[in-house]
């Protein structure tokens, strides 16, 4: 679907010229890279406002001129949608804002959700030049890419609130039917779209956006930039129904039966793993997974919701990614008075993005590196009072390259905490891989795709996200969806 005449004209030498008059190489690689303006940690330790505050546009145009526009792009390399970066990037140093939401909408269903949540350091900005050859901070893509879809949606919201959508194939009069309204869904959707195909997307919640609505808080995600990009898809002409669970409430052969020529299987992984330790059963103890679905998509966090959680004072978060520094963040939102994470290797193997491990310890969260829980204690009346951890140290690399956790014989220390929280890994639903007949299964029940275009054995199913992968990033999960919507696409127009 990119337009390569489009892009030659846009990296016309006349253009990259006309940069080069302006700002030298050598004046440009001298920029320091912009920080993100963020709230005040102990202010928003206690609220649920959005953290980072977006770039002024001086803030913007400013790190947008330190990119290099080089003549072979190595930022596009790490970006998993195709993204063309030095063109989006290009766009805000001249100030045109919504060519530049709109170069990154070419290859990008969700922008303003990428730029908030995707780890561009281990993306895009790890392969920027200035990375790789000048051992000088990478081009803030991620904050430029926010700055571009903010801008794009301040304008709309002022206007008509309508976007361009014009973009899309003629209507091909074939149905698509899209399992899950998470990112891989709908980034499967918005590209099936623009191919010019009738597509529906069911979701098995009542309300759309999968994981980026149930799984990241809104102070890092706000549900209103979710409901913006789910609208425009609307605009474009995706249909979505929720409350209805496929493989269950509808079957496969129910969806042929509706006339859907394909499907894709974007129902990601839903269910939490423990670790089986004594007293994981007490009352207290909970996954993340429920944690954060109560809290983000049925308001627990308000004393008169129908699904409440209970608010420890002293609460312990297990596990060192993403969702535990979520989880964590939320609990000191709800009134925890303090807040640990545990963690059984030391902070530079946490998988957790650098900048939400900074945001934690800004808003006071402590970090028990290189501990593991082993036991949890009763109260006597089924609640938990305490904790066991034993304490580690780091041996040989695993299969994953990080060095293994092993216990230091004897170090063990009893913890006061009354709440729980176990965030050590998730499981694909095996809902649709156990009632889909034909599906190639691993013994983990992901399924089992063809790499190049997400088919499964299956040839009229295509999957993507974490139903295929067993956990991954949004941005990881979008680009499976692309990779689908493509297949789907060469699928149909072979029949």
């Amino acid at each position: 679907m990119e337009n390569a005449e489009l892009i030659k004209a846009r990296r016309s030498e006349a253009w990259r010229e006309e940069l080069r008059k302006k700002y030298t190489g050598k004046e440009r690689a001298s920029f320091q890279r912009v920080e993100m303006p963020s709230l005040d940690g102990a202010y928003r330790a206690r609220n649920h406002e959005e953290v980072s505050l977006g770039l002024t546009e001086e803030q913007a145009r400013g790190e947008a001129r330190r990119c290099l526009d080089c003549v072979n792009p190595t930022c596009m390399q790490g970006c998993p949608v195709s993204i063309h970066i030095p063109t989006f990037v290009k766009n805000i140093e001249r100030g045109d804002f919504l060519e530049a939401a709109r170069v990154i909408r070419e290859t990008s269903s969700l922008p303003g959700v990428c730029g908030r949540v995707c780890p561009q350091e281990k993306q895009c900005e790890s392969t920027c030049i200035y990375t790789q050859k000048m051992n000088k901070p990478a081009v803030a893509i991620g904050f430029l890419e926010r700055f571009a879809a903010d801008r794009e949606r301040e304008v709309l919201s002022k206007s008509t609130g309508k976007s361009d959508n014009d973009h899309s194939a003629k209507p091909k009069g074939k149905k698509v039917a899209v399992v899950g309204s998470g990112p891989a869904g709908l980034s499967c959707a918005g590209d099936l779209a623009k191919y010019g195909y009738d597509v529906t997307v069911f979701e098995a919640l009542h309300e759309l956006g999968g994981v980026l609505r149930y799984g990241i808080p809104e102070f890092r995600l706000p549900n209103d930039i979710v409901d913006f990009e789910i609208d425009r898809m609307k605009e474009a002409g995706v249909k979505f129904e929720t409350n209805t669970i496929i493989g269950k409430t509808m079957s496969y052969e129910d969806l042929k039966d509706e006339g859907f020529e394909a499907v894709f299987v974007g129902s990601g992984a839903g269910l939490p793993r423990f670790m089986h330790i004594p007293g994981e059963n007490l009352v207290g103890v909970m996954s993340s997974n429920e944690y954060l679905t109560r809290v983000n998509l049925m308001q627990a966090g308000n004393p008169a919701a129908d699904t409440p959680v209970s608010k420890g004072k002293r609460v312990a978060v297990i596990g060192g990614g993403n969702t535990a520094m979520d989880s964590v963040r939320t609990a000191l939102r709800l009134g925890a008075e303090r807040a640990i994470i545990v963690y059984r290797r030391s902070e530079a193997e946490m998988p957790a993005r650098l900048e939400e491990v900074h945001h934690a310890k800004d808003e006071g969260v402590e970090f028990m590196t290189l501990h593991n829980p082993v036991e949890y204690l009763d109260n006597g009346k089924g609640r938990v009072r305490a904790m066991r951890v034993q304490r580690m140290e780091l041996g040989e690399p695993d299969a994953s390259g990080r060095r293994s956790p092993v216990p230091v014989p004897g170090a063990i220390e009893e913890i006061e905490v009354d709440e729980v929280i176990v965030s050590v890994g998730v499981s694909p639903n095996p809902l649709i891989p156990r009632n889909f007949s034909g599906l190639n299964v691993t013994k983990r029940d992901t399924i089992v795709v063809n790499p190049d275009n997400n088919e499964t054995d299956l040839p009229d199913v295509f999957a993507g996200g974490d139903i295929v992968r067993g956990g991954a990033t949004v941005i990881l999960a979008m680009g499976d969806g692309r990779k689908a919507a493509a297949g789907i696409h060469a699928y149909l127009s072979a029949r």
